[in-house]
């Protein structure tokens, strides 16, 4: 096959150039058999990446890989191959990591009003994304059908290690990273499914007497496989923890559990990466409120652990695919890309979703790695599939060296544009989607105090007593906590609390009051920590100025048809000293 010969030619050249580049620089490679050595030249490489990348305006993470990759083999090739083998286990970890951190999005109860979103997200996905990728592949003139379904397949995935990196560096958080994270961990679901189906029909095109069942089986075992495995595991976890309340003792349980997890995986010869996804979904559903174990209890260590894991996957790039692979790999990304943005932007036009996720979701859906890197090395494993292997390879890596590059950018940029980024997230750490209820109807305001009450409870969990606190709501409300311009800001001091606590309900019809006051159609209900008690006012006001600075904004927020619409609008207009106002008191 020429595409073969070419990258056996280019790997020549490579190697030659190495040898040169160590002629020229005086030294051999570094770090055979010493993986402490290899480990912090690794970690000082990523640190030292990363911050240059922030300097210059982009993400750390791709600076890590940039360092990465010219430290790398392929290029300098500071540090052995095989010292960089040695450390498989810890990129291993790390991914198992990630993966228990991005199925630990899917709570299916917290998700279940962005089901709809969510399902129609997969359905483009899985059906766009690979009708583009095929029929790019098809007009290169990969004749090969299964090939070119296994390339179709394997852009669905989407990198969760990269995009969970990008999301805790932003500080995002709100219903365009919920929504986002969400889909990652159900397109990367949907990939491995797909591409088993292809992989199999491949197989069976060149097996003799290959099973219709045998391949049925296969697939099946490839989901059922890591769904098992985590749950297991994820059940295990839970009860050996139930008692434990010291955190050295959560931390070493939290350890073993993705380590037993990924090395089962790997001996029952499944996907190490969703098994660890399926561990981190049973923890969100099983036990929502115990965020002590999983990724949770490795925060402080979070940027050690994306700066070796990124820096190592520089390193393994390999730009002896470059020459060979480049053409099909840039029509494979741009297939890709288009399929990515257009499955977000129809899904999410067909939800009704706001402007933010219509327009910016998508972008956040280009890095690739993780999976397509683990599909890439399965082809290669294949006896039955060696006629393709050496194409699929250096078409794939290139890819994902060229994904990993363009990702990390247009995500943060995505992100940003969400206003859910940690500079400009404004109301989001005190109000976010799932504490507003919009289109309240014709009712009284009392009665949406108390609805707006219920909501506050629920999701909230505070420690006091509903009850009393809906009578002091409504003594508040008749108070006079009108705040003009069709808002009403009702709010009580409580004790036995240390969070700022925040619910908002919106009637375009406008709620009536006995005070005979103007119609209120906007209601912000806060429950006060009593150590805030001084800045009760201040906190009301901040709120008033918010929501009701602009005519025509309010009118568009009590308007609003969806919670992710008035969050939108509210990130949109809100002032900065207001925003700096509601990041002081969520983190006090």
């Amino acid at each position: 096959m020429p595409a073969a010969q070419a990258v056996e030619t280019t790997h020549e050249a490579a190697h030659i150039a190495h040898e040169v580049a160590h002629s020229v620089l005086g030294f051999e490679s570094l770090g055979v058999g010493n993986p402490m050595l290899t480990l912090s030249i690794v970690l000082i490489a990523g640190i030292v990446g990363g911050a240059l990348a922030k300097k210059l305006g982009a993400p750390s993470i791709t600076g890590q890989i940039i360092i990465g990759a010219i430290l790398g083999p392929s290029v300098i090739g500071v540090l052995h191959p095989e010292a960089l083998h040695g450390l498989r286990p810890l990129t291993l970890f790390s991914l198992g990591l990630i993966a228990v951190a991005v199925g630990n999005h899917l709570n299916f109860r917290a998700l279940r009003k962005d089901m709809k979103r969510l399902g129609l997200l997969l359905l483009f996905e899985m059906t766009l994304t690979p009708a583009l990728v095929f029929g790019a592949m098809q007009i290169y003139g990969v004749d090969d059908l299964s090939l070119g379904l296994m390339f179709a397949t394997m852009a669905v995935a989407t990198a969760p290690a990269t995009v969970v990196a990008i999301v805790s560096e932003t500080g995002a958080k709100g219903s365009f990273v919920r929504t986002l994270v969400a889909g990652v961990a159900l397109n990367n679901m949907a990939c491995i499914l797909l591409f088993e189906i292809a992989r199999s029909f491949a197989r069976e095109q060149r097996s003799e007497g290959g099973e219709l069942a045998d391949m049925i089986l296969g697939v099946g075992f490839q989901i059922l496989g890591p769904v098992v495995v985590g749950l297991f595991v994820g059940l295990l976890l839970i009860g050996a923890t139930r008692k434990v309340a010291r955190s050295d003792h959560l931390v070493s349980a939290s350890v073993v559990a993705i380590l037993f997890a990924t090395g089962l995986a790997s001996f029952l010869d499944v996907s190490p990466l969703l098994s660890c996804l399926f561990l981190g979904i049973t923890l969100a559903n099983v036990t929502p409120d115990k965020d002590e174990i999983g990724h949770q209890v490795f925060d402080d260590f979070e940027h050690a652990i994306f700066a070796v894991f990124f820096t190592l996957a520089g390193m393994e790039l390999n730009f002896a695919y470059l020459v060979p692979a480049g053409l099909l790999s840039l029509c494979f990304v741009g297939a890709r890309i288009l399929g990515k943005v257009g499955s977000a932007k129809f899904a999410m036009s067909l939800d009704g979703a706001p402007k933010t996720l219509q327009n910016y979701l998508g972008m956040a859906l280009i890095p690739q790695a993780g999976v397509a890197v683990g599909l890439v090395f399965a082809v290669q494993e294949d006896p039955l599939l060696t006629d393709v292997a050496e194409l699929f390879l250096a078409v794939g890596i290139t890819a994902v060296t060229m994904n990993e590059i363009i990702g990390p950018i247009t995500t943060r940029f995505a992100l940003r544009k969400s206003g859910e980024t940690e500079k400009n997230r404004g109301f989001v750490d005190l109000l976010q989607a799932e504490h507003i209820e919009t289109g309240l109807g014709a009712i009284s305001l009392a009665e949406a105090v108390g609805k707006l009450t219920d909501r506050l409870v629920e999701k909230h969990a505070p420690n006091f007593d509903p009850s009393s606190f809906r009578a002091d709501a409504l003594l508040s409300l008749e108070e006079s906590a009108y705040a003009g311009d069709g808002l009403s800001i009702p709010h009580v001091i409580v004790d036995g609390e240390e969070r700022l606590m925040a619910v908002m309900g919106t009637s375009e019809k406008g709620l009536t009051s006995d005070s005979g006051a103007d119609a209120v159609h906007g209601v912000v209900l806060l429950a006060i920590p009593d150590r805030l008690r001084a800045r009760s006012l201040e906190i009301v006001t901040a709120f008033s100025k918010a929501i009701a600075h602009d005519p025509i904004l309010e009118q568009a927020i009590f308007q609003a048809e969806s919670p992710e619409r008035v969050l939108e609008l509210l990130h949109s207009a809100t002032e900065a000293t207001v925003s700096e106002l509601f990041e002081e008191l969520a983190s006090a």
